[in-house]
């Protein structure tokens, strides 16, 4: 009898560009997670433990990341549209490169993303693209 894959095995096994849709990881451990540029729609991740998870490339589009712990988390090159991140934790994150945005759903604009009370200490914002994000800028950050 075989042991099932916990989500942190599962996500880290999907081949590059796989779509992940409507899945609930809420309060789940995903700390160091590594993934393939994984396509994310409308899944949750609130509350989720996503410390040091490697996330670069990946597309998140209507996605909960409410009170997330993303410490340490890379986000190189991600996109993030129309997603949730209130009082999620980006402390010592890493988004250069990544674009948070609204997504187009229809007049007027609806889908954005919003960042309100998340924590962006020591978070590289290197060439982050924000475009209509609620809650932009963070406060004091390190954008190298």
């Amino acid at each position: 009898m075989t042991t099932p894959l916990t989500a942190r095995q599962r996500l880290s096994e999907l081949h590059r560009y796989a779509a992940v849709s409507g899945e609930d990881f809420t309060h789940q451990n995903l700390a160091s997670t590594r993934t393939n540029q994984l396509r994310f729609a409308r899944c949750s991740f609130a509350g989720a433990d996503l410390r040091y998870a490697t996330l670069e490339g990946c597309w998140f589009k209507f996605c909960d990341f409410t009170g997330a712990d993303l410490r340490g988390a890379s986000l190189r090159g991600a996109v993030l549209a129309g997603c949730n991140l209130r009082d999620a934790d980006l402390r010592d994150t890493d988004l250069t490169g990544a674009r948070l945005s609204t997504v187009n759903t229809g007049i007027p604009r609806l889908g954005p993303t919003d960042i309100t009370g998340a924590r962006f200490e020591g978070t590289s914002l290197r060439n982050v693209h924000a475009e209509d994000v609620i809650g932009w800028p963070p406060g004091p950050v390190r954008s190298e």
